[in-house]
């Protein structure tokens, strides 16, 4: 007996010589199947080609609706509906008008996805083919052919293999009828074929758009500023790109990607080269007086860039729609061609969605034919003859010669140019200087003034930062030479020209003290973010605020004083930072006055507005600050320069002269600013200054509040550590109880904890933290412990994000991770590769796919992890030692208050799970380029791929009788066709990381030259440094949420990474008349991202020398989106702490 296989290929020779037999002498009659009926064409029945007659199908009426019955039950298998282009050849055959197929059977197994094709009616006598089908990834599927002249109908049926044309499948025909093919998909659920090769290619475009989406993600809504993103965006289409064109995706839909990219890369570089000559010879012609003055600016060179590209993508997309393709007849009538006598708006048309679809396309060839084709010959032009391509010659009779035609995408390119240079040179001389009469630099900065240009929130995960290495360096610097070297405390201590430290008029303030009440805030932790700063700035600024409290509504009136707790610029303190994050914000919110420049430097303090002789004559707001840990990096010489030595901090006046300060404030009530340095306490000399101040100033019922950077209460209790043994001292045995409030920054949240009474003395009543000036957020949960301080007991009594809240945030590093951090991709992508890097290339790795079940895959999947685990700890050195770095590091990251054995643990489960994801990410890369491989769509030529089979199809498809392009190398010494090599050699990247694979797994990477080696590793890291980061971001972040969730480590870490500018706060003072203090904390949970000019500030008039705090309007910004500030914040907490009775401060003495 017969096998299957042998039945099954006589079969298809036997229908082979049955189907060129009908397609030799087929009936001219009229085609009873219509398009509607054709395209619905899709029952499968039979595993080899099937030759249907018309004539036979349709042999009665009754037959006729037993087939369109079930044509219409088989509607809901169809998917989708795309045109596909077919090719036109200039080959005639005028004696032999009949139809001739030609194919030769090549069988080959089924692969990715199922089609239908139809083909009607084309142009008269012109040829339609199908070239190679090899080319065209159409597996399994149902070829239908169709010609409604000749009432014939082929139907290849449900095949299991493919038959392949080595030459093209050639029809002629004499009627004069568009000429369109049809693809539709068609899901056979119920084929009896496996379609495991299917599942393999659409898994690898999963992964492959699913790793690139997810690289791209961060960079969808960024500018062009900063930088790295426009980089990331540039990079992440060439590699894409230069991936998907080796892959059967877009050729099975008709669409020739190659051709499109190298024709794209030609036009761009061609484009550039026209563009660049162009402006050296009109920047010529303007200097020597030829031009107006204004075309003296230079032209951009992103502008010539972005300008190429776009001119570039519409020739591809006229290139794709209309090929090169000029039309030759005879008599050529422009009336004949309108749009309104086109056969699109003919109403004997049926309305149904395929005809409707069929006649676009005819209204497209149309167009293509009669509106772009004819641009006239060389005879025309004969100047421009020899500066011109031309284009392929079709025509509707006979077209005797050589084409001589100009092409119209050659046409179509001269004339984006044209314009691009007639819309310039108007630009530039009369136009633009007509309707810009301000010069260049003044328009930008007029411009700018319409928003502000404020900086995002600090990439403290940005692995391209220099200010993070500069930071790095000086808090090394700082920590080796001003910790107990060199202090400019001890230089502001020698500097003092009193004796008697009570009586330092430099240290002590006491203007403010004959008041009868007094308003004043506090901020501390400002130069993050300058939507954040400024918001906060802008609440501070306002004259007064309305809000609800309770049941009633409270107006708090803008402080007198504001208090700085300390890091006012971050990441490091340098001019840069202090003024584009400091004072730009607070100068927008509330502007110095009109004299102020901002490089003067104060010599004499206090320098007082003009009509004030007195500092305690100034009613308008005034500002004092402390240095933090950040201010501290440089040895505190920014502080210094920007608050020591300057007047004004935006309208906020500045008297201070030392880092550190007491301030007497009405009714009894003290300011104690301390500058705690790097090590979280004060130096001696700040020691006795505030001791002498205790003990001649502060009298026994009065009230001190002590303002610190750092709130070394709930740090000393999270790593059980003691610091700030002079402040404890100053605190306990110098104001003995007369401490009733201790406020800090330098975390960024609010917490308030109030004592419990108790028998015990209480040192301290109440532990204010509040850092929301500007800065990322910082975690609450973390301590919700903490209870004691001093030996009192303390409760919490007011968080800010609550508890709750505060755990929810922290799971954004799981999701947002990459999002909020995308410059940590150079580091995590360097370290996943370096951890893999000895274990490229994988050349059994395609082993894994050799058993069919899934489970046996995934076992194989897991053992070739193992094994490779073990050829790294046994054969590898740069993998190796890569890993054990990253363990010592993942180490030493963990926090100290952890124990040794808890820290190696973490850290080595932490490695565990970045090399486990590096394993599966390299396996999965070389697993897709061994599919490629062994497909034949890699490593099937060598280098330069793209570049040579473009000049095989430019020399087809763009003639060039004069020689143009060779004059063009000529002239440019070759460098015109090396731009192109070299640039379409880019985009060979698979390619030659497939050829060098190949190499290396044939013969050994002994055998490949060092510079073949690198290349090859080079093009390697391109495309797994894409896969890898958006791995190593999940990796880490959900590395960083377990340990503060969990563990309650790395709240620094965890919550910088997600630099959240939201949840912004300031706590304002009132000392009321009765000598009580009014604590109100106030909020804005959302911080606006956008910002306009307000139209208030903007009409209120403004004086000379009128101080900007008596305005009404003093802020310049308000929200553009959203709710502005003023109208969102609200008060989170309020509190009153009492005067001391005299009696109280007897018992605590």
């Amino acid at each position: 007996m017969k096998s299957r296989a042998h039945r099954t290929a006589e079969r298809v020779q036997l229908h082979d010589r049955k189907l060129s037999n009908s397609l030799i002498a087929l009936p001219q009659r009229r085609s009873l199947l219509s398009w509607k009926r054709t395209s619905l064409l899709s029952r499968s029945q039979n595993y080899a080609a099937k030759l249907i007659r018309s004539d036979q199908l349709f042999h009665n009426p009754g037959y006729h609706k037993h087939v369109w019955k079930e044509l219409k039950h088989l509607k809901k298998h169809y998917e989708d509906c795309v045109p596909m282009e077919s090719k036109k050849y200039p080959e005639i055959n005028e004696k032999n008008e009949k139809i001739s197929l030609n194919p030769t059977n090549s069988c080959r197994p089924n692969s990715f996805f199922c089609t239908i094709i139809v083909c009607v009616s084309v142009y008269s006598s012109s040829i339609m083919a199908f070239w190679g089908l090899h080319h065209v990834s159409l597996r399994n599927g149902i070829w239908i052919w169709s010609s409604p002249i000749c009432n014939s109908l082929v139907l290849l049926e449900n095949i299991s293999f493919v038959t392949a044309f080595s030459s093209p499948l050639r029809c002629t025909f004499s009627p004069s009828k568009p000429q369109f093919s049809f693809a539709l998909r068609y899901n056979f659920k119920s084929g009896p074929l496996k379609l495991d090769k299917n599942f393999k290619w659409w898994s690898m475009y999963i992964c492959l758009i699913g790793f690139f989406y997810f690289f791209s993600s961060p960079f969808v809504r960024k500018t062009i500023k900063p930088s790295y993103s426009n980089f990331s965006r540039w990079y992440i289409a060439w590699i894409f790109v230069a991936a998907l064109y080796h892959l059967p995706s877009f050729q099975s839909m008709g669409v020739d990607l190659r051709m499109n990219l190298s024709l794209f890369l030609t036009i761009y570089i061609s484009s550039v080269f026209f563009l660049i000559v162009f402006h050296i010879i009109f920047v010529g012609l303007w200097y020597v007086g030829l031009v107006s003055r204004v075309a003296g600016k230079r032209p951009e060179i992103l502008a010539i860039i972005q300008n190429c590209t776009v001119i570039s993508i519409a020739c591809c997309v006229f290139y794709s729609h209309c090929g090169n393709l000029v039309v030759r007849e005879t008599h050529f009538d422009r009336k004949t061609s309108s749009w309104f006598s086109f056969s699109l708006w003919k109403k004997q048309e049926t309305n149904t969605w395929i005809s409707k679809f069929l006649r676009m396309n005819e209204f497209k060839d149309q167009i293509c034919s009669s509106w772009f084709a004819p641009v006239g010959s060389a005879d025309d032009y004969p100047l421009f003859s020899k500066w011109v391509l031309y284009g392929e010659l079709t025509c509707s009779g006979s077209c005797p010669g050589l084409s001589d035609e100009i092409s119209p995408l050659f046409s179509l390119w001269a004339t984006f140019m044209g314009l691009y240079m007639a819309n310039y040179v108007v630009e530039r001389s009369t136009g633009w200087a007509l309707s810009h009469p301000l010069s260049i630099s003044e328009y930008e900065k007029l411009k700018k003034q319409m928003k502000p240009d404020f900086l995002d929130m600090v990439p403290w995960y940005s692995g391209t930062s220099t200010d993070l290495f500069k930071t790095v360096f000086d808090l090394m610097v700082s920590v080796t030479l001003f910790l107990g070297r060199f202090d400019m405390r001890m230089m502001q201590a020698a500097m003092s020209k009193v004796p008697d430290e009570a009586k330092n008029g430099d240290l002590l303030y006491d203007h403010l003290s004959e008041r009868d009440d007094l308003w004043f805030d506090f901020v501390a932790d400002t130069g993050d973010g300058g939507n954040s700063t400024y918001t906060v700035a802008r609440l501070l600024a306002q004259r007064s605020l309305r809000l609800r409290l309770g049941d009633s509504i409270r107006s708090l009136q803008r402080g007198d004083l504001l208090l700085i707790g300390g890091d006012l610029a971050y990441p490091n303190p340098s001019a840069y930072t202090y003024e584009r994050r400091l004072f730009c914000p607070f100068e927008d919110a509330l502007q110095p006055p009109s004299w102020y420049k901002a490089e003067h430097i104060a010599v004499s303090k206090p320098e007082l507005p003009y009509g004030v002789s007195e500092i305690k004559q100034y009613d308008g707001p005034q500002c004092f600050i402390i240095p933090g840990n950040h201010d501290w990096f440089d040895g505190l010489h920014t502080f210094m320069r920007y608050v020591c030595h300057k007047s004004w901090l935006g309208g906020w006046f500045l008297p201070q002269k030392k880092s550190y300060f007491a301030l007497n404030l009405p009714k009894g009530w003290w300011v104690f600013g301390l500058d705690q340095a790097l090590h979280g306490d004060i130096d001696v000399y700040q020691f006795k200054f505030f001791a002498e101040i205790c003990r001649q100033k502060v009298q026994e019922n009065d009230c001190v509040i002590v303002v610190t950077h750092e709130p070394n209460w709930l740090l000393d209790w999270y790593w059980n550590d003691v610091t700030g043994k002079n402040v404890s001292h100053l605190i306990k045995d110098y104001l003995c109880g007369r401490c009733k409030l201790r406020i800090a920054g330098d975390l960024h949240h609010y917490m308030r904890h109030s004592f419990v009474p108790s028998e015990k003395p209480v040192y301290v009543e109440h532990l204010l933290v509040n850092g929301c000036g500007g800065a990322f957020l910082h975690p609450t949960h973390v301590f919700r412990n903490f209870n004691s301080f001093y030996g009192s007991s303390f409760k919490s009594n007011a968080t800010y994000p609550s508890f709750d809240d505060s755990s929810r945030i922290a799971l954004g590093n799981i999701l947002k991770f990459r999002r909020k951090n995308w410059q940590f991709d150079f580091i995590g992508g360097i370290i996943y590769f370096i951890l893999v890097f000895s274990m490229f290339p994988q050349c059994d790795v395609f082993r894994i796919l050799h058993d069919d079940s899934l489970s046996g895959r995934l076992n194989n999947f897991f053992s070739s992890m193992w094994r490779n685990f073990l050829y790294m700890l046994e054969h590898s050195y740069v993998s190796l030692v890569g890993t054990l770095l990253l363990t010592v590091a993942s180490v030493f990251f963990l926090p100290t208050k952890l124990s040794r054995k808890s820290r190696a643990v973490i850290g080595i489960l932490h490695v565990s799970a970045h090399m486990f994801a590096a394993l599966i990410l390299m396996l999965l890369l070389e697993l897709a380029i061994d599919i490629c491989v062994r497909n034949r769509l890699l490593a099937t030529a060598g280098y330069h791929t793209l570049y040579e089979w473009y000049r095989s199809m430019e020399n087809e498809h763009f003639p060039d009788p004069t020689g143009l392009r060779a004059r063009i190398e000529q002239w440019t010494f070759g460098l015109y066709p090396a731009c192109i090599k070299y640039l379409m050699s880019a985009f060979d990247v698979p390619e030659v990381m497939a050829v060098s694979r190949s190499t290396i797994c044939r013969k050994g990477i002994e055998t490949l030259p060092r510079g073949g080696a690198i290349i090859y590793y080079a093009s390697v890291f391109l495309y797994f440094w894409v896969l890898s980061t958006p791995i190593v971001s999940l990796v880490f972040g959900s590395y960083l949420y377990i340990c503060i969730n969990w563990f309650h480590i790395h709240f620094d870490e965890a919550f910088s990474s997600l630099r959240i500018a939201n949840y912004k706060a300031f706590t304002r003072f009132h000392i009321t008349s009765t000598g009580d203090l009014e604590v109100f904390t106030l909020a804005v949970d959302k911080v606006p991202k956008d910002w306009k000019l307000d139209s208030k500030w903007d009409a209120e008039p403004k004086q000379p020398l009128q101080l900007s705090h008596l305005r009404k309007f003093p802020s310049k910004w308000t929200a553009a989106t959203g709710t502005d500030p003023v109208n969102s914040v609200r008060i989170v907490d309020h509190f009153v702490i009492q005067k001391t009775p005299s009696s109280t401060a007897d018992a605590n003495g």
